[in-house]
């Protein structure tokens, strides 16, 4: 079975070496939905979890309707909630690697509602955490955030050094850490964190108020709405292509180096890109097919609360002891990314 070509040599040989039994948490989802379409693609064997909160049906159905029968009949989904325990003991059992993607994002939406991230990013995570101990999971890998950061203003963002969280989901996504660290030591859980730096590509939602910015904007361009900048458009970030983040899930659930695991890691692409830049790339893709996309403006309004003013990972950790090698830069990912937002947000009069 055909593997993406943008995943390393070592790591799809790896993957061909055995078919493994692996529980994506969140499949649904945006990462999570790549995550179980790879894993399947590679002839593995997937118990995916979603409670369609954030996660859409249509998602993997895209997934499945992309695959043989033979590798769709080897996924057995599972709608339930990370919430309750007795679901997480369920889908763990008899599963070699879990990446637990599950979790409400979005600093606005922790800002606005702190009780139910809470709820779902901490308790939600501890019983995962309990379920995989109890199950003897091989390996938890789990999505870390570059939120844990802070206001450290130390650039580029180094795994060991962080300051005070700016919101409360950067608090859960850091009691996680916490918590995985805990339960290396006293249970002996291999657990490996994935610090995501604003991860982007298809099947990102660009609706509702939480939606990230690169979907949002995509969706506005080419219904020919205004772009909105939050502040002056110098804000930075680590913007990191799906592709990125598969690979890297993959090599924390995989690697057999004692030293890598019980840690946390960057997982970005190690470029700054400001959202001034970002809009301009973002436009001047979209000209290409479209012409009468050059005359977009976007507006630029306060800064949010909470939010980080300038990001960038470093990611020497992640390449030294898990072999992590980015494969696509800003531009790369949104020439690929565009494709599928101008396949369902284009109008044709823009044909």
């Amino acid at each position: 079975m055909t593997l993406p070509a943008t995943l390393p040599e070592t790591l799809s040989a790896a993957l061909s070496a055995r078919p493994r039994r692996w529980l994506v948490t969140g499949a649904a989802g945006f990462i999570g939905s790549h995550l179980v379409e790879v894993l399947l693609h590679a002839g593995q064997n997937v118990v995916a979890l979603d409670n369609f909160s954030t996660g859409h049906q249509r998602n993997l159905d895209e997934v499945l309707g992309g695959l043989p029968a033979e590798a769709a009949a080897r996924l057995e989904f599972v709608e339930g909630d990370i919430r309750d325990l007795a679901t997480c003991a369920r889908v763990c059992t008899g599963v070699d690697v879990v990446l637990h993607q599950a979790a409400l994002g979005s600093v606005p939406r922790s800002l606005a509602d702190p009780i139910t991230s809470h709820d779902s990013n901490v308790n939600g995570f501890l019983n995962m955490l309990v379920a995989a101990r109890d199950a003897g999971v091989g390996r938890f890998v789990y999505a870390a955030s570059s939120s844990t950061y802070g206001d450290s203003p130390n650039l580029p963002k180094v795994e060991d050094v962080i300051g005070k969280p700016l919101s409360p989901y950067a608090v859960t996504k850091y009691i996680n850490e916490l918590y995985a660290d805990v339960f290396g030591r006293c249970y002996g859980l291999p657990c490996v964190g994935l610090r995501y730096f604003n991860v982007f590509g298809a099947r990102q939602d660009p609706e509702g108020a939480y939606a990230a910015v690169i979907p949002r904007w995509a969706r506005a361009l080419l219904l020919g709405e205004t772009v909105q900048i939050n502040g002056d458009g110098q804000t930075s970030r680590d913007f990191c292509y799906v592709d990125n983040a598969v690979q890297a899930n993959l090599l924390a659930g995989l690697t057999e180096r004692t030293d890598a695991v019980n840690t946390v890691y960057n997982v970005a692409a190690h470029r700054q890109t400001s959202l001034n830049q970002l809009f301009a790339a973002m436009r001047d893709e979209l000209v290409k097919r479209f012409p009468d996309i050059a005359g977009a403006r976007a507006h630029y309004r306060d800064f949010r609360a909470g939010d980080v003013r300038h990001s960038l990972a470093d990611i020497t950790r992640a390449q030294t002891l898990l072999g992590y090698a980015p494969t696509h830069d800003v531009s790369r990912g949104l020439a690929e990314a565009m494709n599928w937002y101008v396949a369902r947000f284009a109008p044709a009069t823009l044909a």
